[in-house]
């Protein structure tokens, strides 16, 4: 009888190791087949997520490989699977705020045209700042976003925003810039919240505080110029707002990216309306914007600033075509 127990404990013993060793042998291999797919990224994205993919189906206990896969997805725009890989990670590595943070845009970025709702991506947000009020911090070499710290607090700002909470957008984006106060794309935002609110001093403030952290050929200064040049239009410094018009387009170039085309409207609007008025400038300035944007596909969407470039045509004895 002790025979037999003694030989069943060994099998038994045996069954562990050979488990333990395949164990092993998956956990290994979904680490090479990780590394895999950090070499192919640059190159190959699907190939990665595919080393990715196949290594999480391996181990799928190996958070890190996890956040890899989020962050490839996140690279393809592919939300859904972001939200699910990173909630995954959460359930294994609970105080990595990057996980939380990567998964509340990926749930924001959904909210825009659904299935998910803003109010989703408000809780993961929220425990990525917990954790790590000036994050999220990426680990070195798994940077993956341009922002890194504060923006865990610009992504949450946007989310009550869109949720109309403005006390709570205007409370983290200027925690965001606390954090991380030369990141120009933060200001922007709470400027345009603060002129939405008729907080006019409070805008022209933050827009002048981003001035003084920018660099020659940084792309946000196109906001912030357009902004400042608002601002100078509301206050009848006409001279002020022509300047920063003009800065906002040079910060353009081209001004051929979504939302830049206002800059030739915005700016022969300031040359029709200067004194005397700058009138050849503006003619050019609004027959642009008439072809860009009047004549094609966004006509609908900026149906009063068409108008108007007509109507200040007019006004100095043209007409747009």
């Amino acid at each position: 009888m002790k025979s037999v127990l003694v030989k069943s404990a060994s099998v038994i013993a045996l069954l562990f190791a050979v488990g333990s060793a395949g164990c092993s042998r998956n956990n290994i291999e979904a680490v090479n087949l990780a590394n895999e797919g950090d070499h192919a990224k640059a190159t190959d994205l699907d190939g990665a997520i595919s080393k990715y993919e196949q290594a999480t189906n391996l181990d799928p206990t190996n958070h890190r490989v996890l956040w890899k896969l989020g962050q490839a997805y996140a690279k393809k725009e592919a939300w859904d699977k972001v939200a699910t890989t990173m909630s995954k990670a959460e359930k294994l590595a609970p105080k990595h705020a990057h996980y939380y943070y990567l998964h509340g845009m990926a749930l924001a970025r959904q909210a825009v045209k659904g299935p998910t709702s803003w109010k989703d991506a408000q809780g993961p947000l929220e425990e990525s700042i917990k954790l790590d009020p000036a994050g999220p911090n990426y680990p070195a070499g798994e940077k993956w976003d341009a922002r890194n710290a504060g923006s865990a607090h610009f992504e949450l700002a946007e989310v009550f925003l869109n949720m109309d909470d403005e006390k709570g957008a205007l409370d983290n984006y200027t925690q965001a810039i606390k954090v991380k106060p030369d990141e120009l794309p933060f200001y922007g935002p709470l400027a345009e919240l603060y002129l939405r609110l008729n907080f006019v001093n409070e805008a022209e403030q933050a827009l002048t505080t981003a001035l003084s952290f920018a660099k020659d050929g940084d792309k946000a200064l196109f906001v912030v110029h357009t902004l400042l040049g608002d601002i100078a239009e509301r206050k009848g410094d006409l001279s002020k707002a022509v300047s920063e018009y003009e800065a906002a387009k040079k910060a353009c170039g081209q001004c051929n990216e979504a939302g830049q085309q206002i800059a030739f409207f915005n700016l022969g609007g300031a040359y029709a309306n200067a004194s005397p008025p700058r009138k050849s400038e503006a003619m050019a300035q609004l027959q642009s914007f008439q072809k860009m944007i009047c004549k094609g596909a966004a006509a609908q969407r900026y149906a009063d600033q068409c108008t108007q470039a007509q109507q200040l045509a007019t006004k100095l004895g043209g007409q747009l075509q």
